[in-house]
């Protein structure tokens, strides 16, 4: 593998950008690769997601989008659906001659539980160590319980809480995380997948 990898994300707000690009970075990093992230979309929500998703899908076929990247990397929340339902249709909107190319970010309920879901880290970098507990299925749950967890830190409410997805990401214990959050883990396993796979075609 190339100490370069392209990644083209497709993310449905600014809470998903803000953690998912360093996210994919320090991942790659640590598979010895330099992770370039282009994105895509990151405003508009799920619908819009797999719309412009599709639409750059087509662009590519019709060789407007220039080379095909390394990694697509797509994220929605599954707002209380299934994992499995909203990875399906994650797959379900990809040309077949790219699904090698897919990571599905699917976090379940929402992303900013990912933000919380090593609360040793957490309690590092913001200053306070959440309680998560069960998942809960409520719109807002999580935004409303990271927003509480940025008070109890200490610090003003500005982004509520996404100012702190980059120091997160760093400092977060992946494996922890992926102990409290099932979904959060299979994005990180199947990323960590893809670039090893990368590795062993390259190296041949």
């Amino acid at each position: 593998m190339s100490d370069e990898v392209r990644v083209e994300l497709f993310v449905e707000d600014q809470a998903h950008e803000q953690l998912l690009v360093p996210l994919v970075e320090r991942v790659a990093k640590e598979e010895k690769a330099v992770a370039r992230c282009q994105v895509r979309s990151a405003r508009g929500g799920h619908g819009r997601v797999i719309r412009e998703f599709k639409t750059y899908q087509g662009l590519w076929n019709r060789r407007l989008m220039g080379d095909v990247p390394d990694l697509l990397v797509v994220s929605i929340d599954t707002n209380c659906t299934t994992f499995a339902q909203t990875r399906s249709e994650i797959e379900s909107a990809t040309r077949t001659e790219l699904r090698d190319l897919l990571v599905a970010a699917c976090p379940n309920p929402h992303v900013e539980r990912w933000f919380m879901a090593d609360p040793n880290s957490f309690h590092v970098v913001v200053g306070h160590r959440p309680a998560l507990g069960p998942e809960k299925c409520e719109r807002g749950y999580y935004k409303n319980e990271l927003k509480k967890a940025v008070r109890s830190g200490g610090h003003p409410q500005t982004l509520g809480g996404i100012e702190f997805a980059r120091a997160l990401a760093t400092e977060m214990d992946l494996y922890r995380a992926g102990r409290t959050d099932n979904s959060l883990k299979a994005f990180v396993d199947d990323l960590r997948t893809k670039l090893r796979g990368m590795r062993r075609r390259e190296h041949g």
